[in-house]
C-alpha cells in the first residue's frame, strides 16, 4: 500500500482495517491516531482492538490512561458567542438611565441572572432602586471578555498560561470538565496476520468426522476462571430470626408443638381458654370467621360439657360468667387469632395422660387478626409461644424464664406491665426497647393460666401453667433496625433487602 492510502474508505471490516494499517506502518500504533486516520469514533476503534486482542497472538496491546480538560457545551457556546456577563453588559445601554432589571433578564434569557451577578462582581455594572423598580447601569465604558478569551485558548491547548484557580472557577461554573481518556497502543503479535480466522470454541462431531480439527485453531480455555454463580434462594430475615428462636427454645429444653392448623374452631380458640362467648375479641372487628366450612365437626363431648358448665354455672371453685353458653357459637370456624389455641389442645392431651408428666412446649407460626395496618401491625403475623406445665411453679418462674429467654435473644432491656387476659391471672404485657424507634415497643403477653381453664382439662389441682406469647416480627425489626413492619412483610418489601441482610446471629449470654 502507498502512503496515500485512504483508510477511511477501505472496503474492509474495522478489525481487518486495523490489521492492514498495522502491517503498513510496522511499529507501534495509537488508537487515537487510528481514530483520526479512519475518521471513526474512538470507542469503535477500541472495540475493534479488544476484539482482535481476544483472538490471542494477533496483536500486542498496551493500555494508556490520560486525564484532560475539555469544554462543556455551555463552555463551547461562550467561545462562540461570548460569556454570560459580557452578553449582559452589552445589553445594558450606556448612560445614567441604564435599564430595568426585569427587562434586562428578559433580554438575556436563562443565563441572564448568573451573567448579571458576575458582571456586578467584576464591577462592570451596578444596581440601584428607583421607586419599586431596580435599575441596572454601566460602571465602565468597555470590557475585555476574559472568560471567552481563556476558554478559546484552553479549547486549543490546555497547557496555556491560565492559573489553576481560574480553571477551577470554570469547572464550578460547568464551563469545563475533566475527562479520563483510555487509549491503547498496539503492535504486531507473535501470530500476526492481516486475515482473521476466529478460533473454534467447540470440538464438534463434524470437525472430528472431517478431520478438520487437525488444522483448526481452538480458543484457549481459562480453567482458573470462576463460573457464573448459580441463582439461589435467600432466607427472609423472619426465617433467620425464627431459626434462632427455635434453637433457643430447644437449648432451654422445650419441645415443639404441631402448628398445622390455620383454621381453628371457636371452641379451642376461645372457649377452652375460658374466654366468654360475648367477648369483644370474637366479633368481626378482631376475628376472621369462615363462611365455608362454617362449623367444625368434632369437639370432645365430655370436655365440652365441663367447659360449658364452668362458663355458664361455674365450677372448680369459680362462679363462672353466668350466661347461656351455646354450642353453635363454639363450633364456628375462624382463622386462629393466636397459637394459644394449639397450647390448649396440647394441655388437654397432657391432662388425659396419667400420671401427670411436666412439659415445656413451644410453637412459632402464623396467626390472623382483623387489624388496622400501621407501622407495627399487620393482619397476618407470627406468634412465638412458650408453655411450661409443672407442679407448684409461680409468677417468679415466669418472670425469670422470660428474662432468660430475651437475654438469649440479645435483648436485655425488657420490662413488664400488669394486664388483663380472660385466660391468665396474673397477666403481664412484655415490652422491649427498640433502639431505632427510640421507644419501648410491646413485643408480647404473658401470664399464668387460670384454674377455670386447666381443671376442666383434667390436670391435677397443684399443676400450674405459665405461658407467654411474643411477636416474631417486632424482635426481627429490633434485630435488623427496621422501623416499619410493611418494609419487612408484604408486597412492598425490597427484595434486595432480603438478599443483603446478613445471617442472624443473636448475642447469647
Amino acid at each position: 500500500m502507498s502512503e496515500s492510502t485512504n483508510w477511511s474508505t477501505m472496503d474492509l471490516q474495522l478489525p481487518e482495517r486495523v490489521l492492514a494499517y498495522l502491517a503498513h506502518t510496522g511499529g507501534l500504533v495509537d488508537s487515537v491516531q487510528l481514530s483520526k486516520e479512519f475518521e471513526e469514533d474512538h470507542q469503535k476503534i477500541v472495540g475493534a482492538i479488544k476484539s482482535l486482542n481476544s483472538l490471542g497472538g494477533l496483536i500486542d496491546v498496551e493500555q494508556k490512561t490520560s486525564v484532560k480538560w475539555e469544554l462543556t457545551p455551555e463552555g463551547t457556546s461562550i467561545v462562540q458567542n461570548g460569556s454570560h456577563e459580557a452578553l449582559v453588559f452589552a445589553a445594558v445601554p450606556p448612560g445614567e438611565e441604564g435599564i430595568s432589571g426585569d427587562e434586562l433578564l428578559k433580554l438575556t434569557g436563562p443565563n441572564g441572572k448568573i451573567g448579571m451577578s458576575k458582571a456586578i462582581q467584576a464591577k462592570w455594572l451596578k444596581t440601584s432602586k428607583v421607586g419599586k423598580d431596580t435599575r441596572v447601569v454601566r460602571l465602565v465604558d468597555s470590557i475585555v471578555d476574559t472568560v471567552q478569551k481563556n476558554l478559546k485558548a484552553l479549547s486549543k491547548d490546555v497547557t496555556v498560561n491560565v492559573d489553576a484557580a481560574t480553571i477551577n472557577e470554570y469547572k464550578k461554573r460547568k464551563l469545563m470538565q475533566q475527562v479520563t481518556m483510555v487509549s491503547f497502543k498496539i503492535s504486531k503479535g507473535s501470530r500476526f496476520s492481516t486475515t482473521i480466522e476466529k478460533p473454534e470454541t467447540d470440538l464438534t462431531p463434524e470437525l472430528l468426522a472431517s478431520g478438520d480439527w487437525r488444522t483448526k485453531k481452538f480458543k484457549t480455555y481459562n480453567f482458573n476462571a470462576l463460573g457464573v454463580p448459580p441463582a439461589c434462594g435467600h432466607l427472609h430475615p423472619l426465617l433467620k430470626v425464627r431459626s434462632e428462636f427455635r434453637q433457643i427454645f430447644l437449648e432451654m429444653g422445650f419441645s415443639e408443638m404441631p402448628t398445622n392448623r390455620f383454621i381453628e374452631s371457636s371452641f379451642w380458640n376461645f372457649d377452652a381458654l375460658f374466654q366468654p362467648q360475648q367477648h369483644p375479641a370474637r366479633d368481626a372487628h378482631d376475628t376472621f370467621f369462615l363462611t365455608r366450612p362454617k362449623d367444625c365437626l368434632r369437639i370432645p363431648p365430655e370436655y365440652m360439657e365441663r367447659v360449658k358448665k364452668v362458663h355458664s354455672e361455674g365450677d372448680f371453685g369459680s362462679q363462672g360468667y353466668g350466661y347461656d353458653w351455646k354450642v353453635e357459637e363454639a363450633t364456628k370456624n375462624v382463622m386462629r387469632t393466636h397459637t394459644t389455641a394449639i397450647s390448649a389442645r396440647m394441655l388437654y392431651q397432657v391432662g388425659l395422660h396419667k400420671p401427670f408428666i411436666p412439659v415445656k412446649l413451644f410453637s412459632i407460626d402464623r396467626v390472623f387478626r382483623n387489624e388496622t395496618l400501621d407501622a407495627t401491625h399487620l393482619a397476618e403475623f407470627h406468634q412465638v409461644e412458650g408453655v411450661i406445665a409443672d407442679r407448684n411453679i409461680t409468677l417468679g418462674h415466669l418472670l425469670g424464664t422470660i428474662k432468660q429467654f430475651f437475654i438469649r435473644l440479645g435483648i436485655e432491656r425488657v420490662r413488664f406491665k400488669p394486664a388483663y387476659n380472660p385466660y391468665t391471672e396474673p397477666s403481664m404485657e412484655i415490652f422491649a426497647y427498640h433502639p431505632g424507634l427510640k421507644r419501648w415497643v410491646e413485643v408480647g403477653n404473658s401470664g399464668m393460666f387460670r384454674p377455670e381453664m386447666l381443671l376442666p382439662m383434667g390436670l391435677p389441682p397443684d399443676v400450674r401453667v405459665i405461658a407467654w406469647g411474643l411477636s416474631l416480627e417486632r424482635p426481627t425489626m429490633i434485630r435488623y433496625g427496621i422501623d416499619n413492619i410493611r418494609d419487612l412483610v408484604g408486597p412492598k418489601i425490597d427484595l434486595q433487602m432480603v438478599y443483603n441482610n446478613p445471617i442472624c446471629r443473636l448475642d447469647k449470654h
